[in-house]
Formats: structure tokens, C-alpha cells, sequence
């Protein structure tokens, strides 16, 4: 098959490059507190799930997180106006009730309520409803339940308690409106408090008939099976494994933070990958496991995770050239527009013309009902 014929055919898109460009637009929102970047970043998300998003149950799940966004940035703008840390700067916008505390606990309960303290709370708030949006996207443009395909065999099992925690926001919604659907049909009273205590129930029962029917299909299929059984194998790679992690833990920190010593850096990132991805190959040889007709990787798939990767290169790039425009000195300063970090957020949203178009559902034929010969006569 030809590569241009890949973009134009449609098909679905391998889940794994959808997670990627959604964690490369999660690492450029963690770089900055910004709000442009931010609100770009959100803008972004929702442009290119509107774009490719299928017919699927969980298509329908980026609503839930960005309204889950919408509260996380409320929430914390309110503990942020109740508690310690609001009566920082000078433009006073109003006076909460204050409840006395003794100074060293560090807390304060009302009190003034400054310009400076909401602006931070919001930029904050923004950041983590921005890294919302970008796993919500990845939600609803690549299936969950397929990246269990391409979970290294090592990591089975917190592959599929993982996949299960993903996937439980958009069954449970799926499954209240269903279940709100039949409930108007039948009627009843109007209120929602008894309507929830209606509903709750049904949703509850359709959770727990859902996780045995999941066993069920587990246990059928072999799950938890192993074809080696060496404990010093398993020694070996929980070492490997553990190894690997604490590098990259490491690592992460050193490339992250400025004033670490160098070997913590890059270096220390590479040898607990190399190690990592060891412990992974000699893992894997425990559990046997076989595919049918795996997602073709072709050339969007590269396009795609090359943008979301390319949005978190040039936001890096952009907080070590010129920290002052990811990290506000003021909070009550106009926000500077970064053009390395837009300009990648701007790359990413190039996956929703880049991305196969989604296959359409198949149409339903209607019978043709011949009229009886004589008939019309």
C-alpha cells in the first residue's frame, strides 16, 4: 500500500501515536504557567478532537474532562482564596472572614483576598485543566482497551489495571446516559435529587455486571499465565525494571531542574532507559502472546506523534532561550507570547488534517417492499 494512499484511505489511526501527540502537548503544558500557551493548548485539543474523532463510545469523552478542567480550575481558585497564600500582594479585591490559627501552623483561614493570589491560582489551575484536555483528547481519539495490544508483556498487568482506570470515565458516562434515556421514557418525577437516587442503582449494577464480564473474558483468554517460571528470571528482571526506573526518575529530575549536577541529566536518563527496556526484553519472555491483524504503522502515524513531540521540543527550546515568557516574574503583568512554544502548539493542531479521516459507520439498508402484481390496477 502506498503512504499517500495511507492518508487519504480511512481507517483508524494507531492509538499509540494519538497518546504520543497528546503527552507531547502534556509536556509543553507543564513547562509553562503562561496562560496563552495554555488557553492555546486547550484550543488545540479540542480543534483536532473535533476533527478526528469517530463514532466510538469513547469519543465522547473529552466533554467529561474538559468540564472536570472547568471544575479543577474553580476549585483551586476557591482553596486558594480561602487558605494560606491570599493575602499576597497589594490589590486587595475583597475580605473574607478570617478564622484565627496559630502561627506556626502556617495556614490562614479567610483574610484578604489579593489581585496577585487569584491570578496565580488560576494560571495554576489552567496548566493542570490544559494537561486535562490533552489526556481527554487522547481518550477520545485513540482507543484505550487497543493500547492493552502494545503494553510490553512485562508490564501486563499494570497495563491492564491502567487501561481499566482509562476507560472507566467513558463507560460510566455512557452508561448514565443510557440509563437516564430509559428513565425518561418510563416517566416519573421531575426532581434530580430523587432522579439520582433513582439512577444510581442501575449505573452501580451496570458497573459491577461489566467487571464480571471483564473476568470472565480475562480467565477465558489466559490471563495471568505464564510460560516461564524461573524465580531467579523474575528476581532478575524486577531488578532490571526497578533500575531502569530510578534512572529515569533521576534523570527526568536532573533534565528538569538547572542547579542538579550533569551526570544527573541526560546521562543518568539514558542509562535507566537502557536498563528499563532490558528488564522489559527479559520480562516479556514470561508471557506468551500473539496478535491478530495489528494497526499498520504507517507514515501518520509518524506525522502525528512527530507534532506532538515537535510541540514539546519547542517548548523546551523556548523555556531555556527566554524563561521570562513560560514563567510570569508578576502575576498582574501582561502575559508575553512565546514563538517557539506557540509555534509548536500551533504544529500540533496539524494532526486533524494530517490524521486519516475516520471511517463511516456502515449504512443500514432499507428493505424495498415490491407491490403485488395487479395492484396498481
Amino acid at each position: 500500500m502506498r503512504p499517500h494512499h495511507l492518508i487519504t484511505h480511512p481507517r483508524a489511526l494507531h492509538p499509540v501515536a494519538w497518546w504520543l501527540w497528546a503527552i507531547g502537548l502534556a509536556a509543553a503544558a507543564s513547562r509553562t504557567m503562561n496562560p496563552v500557551p495554555l488557553v492555546l493548548i486547550m484550543a488545540v485539543s479540542w480543534f483536532v478532537v473535533s476533527a478526528r474523532k469517530g463514532n466510538t463510545p469513547w469519543a465522547s469523552s473529552y466533554a467529561l474532562f474538559f468540564k472536570l478542567a472547568l471544575f479543577v480550575i474553580f476549585i483551586h481558585v476557591l482553596f486558594q482564596s480561602l487558605f494560606s497564600g491570599s493575602s499576597q500582594g497589594l490589590n486587595v479585591l475583597f475580605t473574607l472572614p478570617e478564622l484565627p490559627l496559630p502561627k506556626e501552623s502556617g495556614l490562614r483561614i479567610g483574610g484578604p483576598v489579593t489581585l496577585e493570589a487569584v491570578l496565580t491560582s488560576l494560571y495554576v489551575g489552567i496548566q493542570l485543566a490544559a494537561i486535562f484536555c490533552c489526556i481527554g483528547a487522547a481518550n477520545a481519539l485513540g482507543s484505550a482497551r487497543q493500547l492493552l495490544r502494545y503494553v510490553p508483556a512485562a508490564l501486563y498487568e499494570i497495563g491492564v489495571a491502567c487501561i481499566i482506570a482509562l476507560t472507566f470515565a467513558p463507560q460510566l458516562a455512557t452508561d448514565a446516559r443510557r440509563v437516564r434515556d430509559a428513565a425518561r421514557l418510563r416517566g416519573g418525577r421531575k426532581g434530580r435529587l430523587r432522579r439520582f437516587g433513582r439512577l444510581a442503582m442501575p449505573m452501580l449494577e451496570g458497573a459491577l455486571e461489566r467487571s464480571v464480564d471483564l473476568a470472565a473474558a480475562m480467565d477465558s483468554r489466559g490471563y495471568g499465565r505464564t510460560t516461564v517460571t524461573d524465580p531467579r528470571t523474575r528476581r532478575f528482571t524486577v531488578a532490571l525494571v526497578t533500575l531502569g526506573a530510578l534512572g529515569v526518575c533521576l534523570g527526568m529530575y536532573g533534565f528538569l531542574n538547572g542547579t542538579a549536577d550533569s551526570w544527573l541529566g541526560l546521562p543518568m536518563l539514558v542509562l535507566g532507559a537502557v536498563l528499563g527496556t532490558l528488564g522489559l526484553v527479559v520480562g516479556g519472555r514470561r508471557t506468551g502472546r500473539t496478535r491478530y491483524r495489528p494497526d499498520p504503522w504507517a507514515v501518520p502515524e509518524f506525522l502525528v506523534a512527530g507534532c506532538g513531540i515537535a510541540a514539546a521540543v519547542l517548548s523546551f527550546w523556548q523555556m531555556s532561550a527566554d524563561p521570562s515568557t513560560m514563567v510570569l516574574a508578576w502575576p498582574t503583568q501582561t502575559p508575553p507570547v512565546p514563538p517557539y512554544a506557540v509555534l509548536g502548539i500551533l504544529i500540533a493542531a496539524l494532526p486533524a488534517f494530517l490524521a486519516p479521516p475516520v471511517p463511516l459507520p456502515p449504512r443500514r439498508r432499507t428493505a424495498v417492499v415490491a407491490a403485488p402484481v395487479g395492484a396498481a390496477a
